[in-house]
């Protein structure tokens, strides 16, 4: 077996894989898978082509994930963490007892006795002199022969929010492949849906990758959505508003008419049940509607009207003074 010193790995530096993914040593597989994930999204060379600091961020970051996803390479990578300054005075020739740097190093032996897990990104691979002296030697990537999860594909949906709350379908072309997507009724703005084993082939027998399809929805200019909730106007004569009636509002249901109670106050708000949007995967369940009132003031008042408003106001005027006397 080769020494350290044969495979001149002398100046390496320790790689802290727990800092390229950004997350605690406590993390969890899950919190760790989630990281990994975010990370080879936006580095991903699909994204960034001709960058080359991102292609060198993708490959860390995929190494950084084959040791923290695996969970032997992961207990060996901590227990040499706490090793590590010990084998750095060894280097600079300090005199420092037991550390035995043969127990961590791989070095030129041309074995792994670790699986690779299977990551969501094709391109692995590529990896650093401080990984392969670990976990494997010279000829650690052509004797693997790993399944590996295909491309992971994103794309964009714009729908309106009459879409969003009958369910619509989208035909798209990703990759040279046309797909009819559907959404399903209640999706929100900047929702993400999955379309499994859609995305690139997999390699050496390994499952296809997927696409993720964040849904847009602009701003509807009539309904404002909360969550499951949606608010409007609704304009209210102001004879209507002072003497009762029927308001007609939009809904997402039709067009509807409200009950207006005698003396309804200029931006009360009416609640209507069950009139709002969809709840994304649950059969048959809404939210509310929320109606403000907006008294509209009448305009170009003719002779008769002005007459009679200011009758309204005469007698409005004795009607108060008598309760203040």
């Amino acid at each position: 077996m080769a020494t350290f010193a044969e495979t001149n790995f002398g100046t390496m530096d320790f790689k802290d894989y727990y800092k390229i993914l950004g997350v605690e040593r406590s993390a969890s597989a899950d919190e760790i898978k989630k990281a990994y994930r975010k990370l080879a999204i936006k580095y991903h060379p699909d994204k960034n082509a001709g960058n080359k600091q991102a292609e060198e961020k993708f490959k860390e970051i995929n190494e950084a994930n084959e040791v923290l996803s695996d969970v032997e390479k992961r207990k060996k990578y901590n227990a040499l963490g706490a090793n590590w300054n010990q084998y750095q005075q060894q280097q600079q020739g300090a005199q420092q007892e037991g550390f035995d740097w043969s127990k961590w190093s791989n070095a030129g032996n041309g074995r792994n006795t670790y699986s690779t897990q299977g990551n969501a990104f094709e391109g692995e691979g590529d990896f650093s002199d401080f990984f392969e002296s670990i976990f494997g030697g010279s000829d650690f990537r052509t004797s693997r022969k790993v399944q590996r999860k295909g491309h992971d594909y994103q794309v964009d949906a714009e729908i309106s929010l009459e879409e969003a709350y009958h369910g619509t379908t989208r035909r798209m072309e990703v990759k040279g492949k046309t797909l009819q997507i559907k959404i399903r009724p209640g999706v929100k703005d900047e929702q993400v849906l999955r379309l499994s084993g859609k995305g690139g082939a997999g390699t050496n027998g390994g499952p296809a990758g997927d696409i993720y399809i964040t849904v847009r929805i602009p701003v509807d200019p009539l309904l404002i959505r909360t969550e499951n909730d949606l608010h409007c106007n609704a304009p209210v004569e102001l004879y209507t508003a002072v003497l009762g009636g029927k308001q007609v509002i939009r809904t997402m249901k039709g067009v509807i008419r409200i009950d207006i109670p005698t003396g309804t106050d200029n931006g009360k708000v009416f609640r209507l049940k069950g009139m709002g949007m969809p709840v994304f995967g649950k059969t048959g369940e809404f939210g509310d509607l929320y109606a403000k009132t907006t008294i509209i003031m009448p305009k170009d008042l003719s002779a008769k009207e002005i007459e009679l408003f200011t009758e309204l106001a005469s007698i409005r005027k004795k009607e108060t003074n008598k309760t203040i006397n």
